[in-house]
């Protein structure tokens, strides 16, 4: 299945990922705990206990994807040092203190496992880690020590291989706590209002390239009452190889489209116009009067009667994508209705009217907002029961009721947008809007908000 909406995160958005999450891995490593231990050595017997990492430092680290896997960690010349107690006895002599392991060139390979669950959300886990560390120095507080050589290299090997491992274990422990459960933020649904939804699940697990991160995701508008098929399928994306921003976002004309359909079958495609809504720079009011001079049975039996009209979709409004920009036909009929004395609606006559419309795209506070413009009309008469009439006389007046009222009503709409899919605390910034064949693209950098 072709996705309807594309995530691609950039080596720059990586790098910047990877900031973050050696950040807060520093922070994990630092409060790591080592247990307790004791041997003996020759005829030495000791114990070291209250083991701490007061430092933790990973000053160079790089992450990279890796093909068909998911993503590679390295971590070089990192640096860690260690706390604790001692008791030794040798023979008929004791001795206790303190000690200090400083463990530098420490070099880590960590591979993180990409993938998706049922519910289409994605899913991230440690496949592989690795720690070794190349140099290690262990000091002794006290008086023995002549006695602290009979055992110290000993003690070192111990003490490195417990924290290498006890590394491997901290980390798989914070991908699985943190990470993963962080990962779980990213909106499978994202909610539009009380009526209508987006559904950004996973078609696939995310895909590693050699130059990005890439999500395919379902992107398609649903009815929360009543979700039904929709009746064509998304278009492969000629997804460009652009790495000027973190994170790119591939919307089809299919994510946009499923839109129109959901928004149709919901009824929600349905406008009406009354006298209250006429701007007073329009200068005329909604009345029988003013049509009268060109259909005149309207003054013979609706005579001086206040108007309404009622704009509806008879399809779904489907819309193209190219290299110029977003562009479609909608096709609305208009019901003109008299209102009668008595408030019931006298059906007047049915036009059906097609305008040329182009579309304004951005992003706002991680939203897709936008903003329609409108060509001229085409008028038709489709159903009257007032007689026959041109048409042509209409124009004016339905050009002045669509571009100053319902357009602007449209625009408010659009301008409160649709959410994208985003993970907790992420902020865009820099945004770039192209257009694609069959798509839109938006890139942006990225910010992530800390707790």
């Amino acid at each position: 299945t072709n996705p309807g909406f594309v995530v691609r995160i950039t080596q720059a958005g990586l790098d910047y990922a990877q900031e973050q999450g050696i950040a807060i891995l520093e922070k994990e490593l630092a409060q790591l705990k080592l247990p307790d231990f004791s041997g003996k050595s020759g005829k030495v017997r000791y114990s070291f206990s209250r083991l701490r990492i007061p430092t933790f430092r990973l000053p160079h680290s790089r992450i990279t994807p890796v093909p068909n896997v998911g993503l590679q960690v390295s971590i070089s010349n990192a640096f860690a040092e260690l706390n604790g107690d001692w008791r030794v006895k040798f023979l008929f002599i004791k001795g206790h203190g303190s000690f200090n392991l400083k463990v530098e060139n420490v070099n880590m390979k960590i591979i993180l496992r990409l993938g998706s669950d049922t519910t289409g959300r994605p899913t991230i886990s440690t496949s592989d880690c690795s720690a070794r560390a190349s140099k290690v120095g262990l000091r002794f507080s006290g008086k023995l020590a002549w006695l602290y050589n009979l055992f110290h290299r000993v003690i070192e090997r111990k003490l490195r291989k417990n924290l290498e491992s006890k590394v491997c274990d901290n980390v798989a422990k914070s991908v699985h706590n943190e990470l993963q459960t962080y990962m779980r933020t990213l909106p499978v649904t994202a909610k539009i209002d009380n009526k209508f939804g987006i559904d950004y699940s996973l078609v696939a697990p995310p895909r590693a390239t050699a130059q990005s991160l890439d999500a395919d995701l379902k992107g398609e508008f649903y009815s929360l009452a009543h979700r039904s098929p929709v009746p064509f399928s998304p278009l492969p994306l000629a997804f460009p190889s652009d790495h000027e921003r973190m994170v790119y976002f591939g919307a089809s004309s299919y994510f946009f489209n499923t839109a129109g359909i959901a928004y149709h079958e919901a009824g929600a495609l349905v406008f009406e116009i009354t006298e209250a809504m006429i701007p007073k720079e329009a200068r005329f009011t909604l009345d029988t009067s003013i049509f009268s001079a060109f259909i005149p049975q309207l003054k013979e039996k609706y005579p001086n009667m206040p108007m309404k009209f009622r704009l509806s979709a008879p399809t779904a409004p489907f819309l193209t994508i190219g290299p110029g920009g977003i562009s479609f036909q909608p096709i609305v009929d208009i019901q003109a209705y008299a209102i009668l004395p008595n408030s019931k609606l006298a059906p007047l006559f049915l036009l059906s009217l097609v305008r040329n419309v182009s579309a304004v795209i951005n992003v706002r506070s991680g939203r897709i907002v936008g903003s329609l413009d409108v060509g001229r009309i085409r008028l038709s008469l489709k159903d009257s029961a007032v007689g026959t009439f041109q048409v042509q006389f209409l124009q004016s007046i339905m050009n002045i009721l669509t571009s100053n009222v319902l357009l602007p009503h449209l625009n408010a709409r659009l301008d409160e947008g649709f959410p994208l899919p985003l993970l907790d605390r992420i902020q865009l910034s820099n945004i770039l809007v192209r257009f694609h064949q069959n798509f839109l693209l938006l890139g942006a950098d990225v910010r992530f908000q800390p707790r």
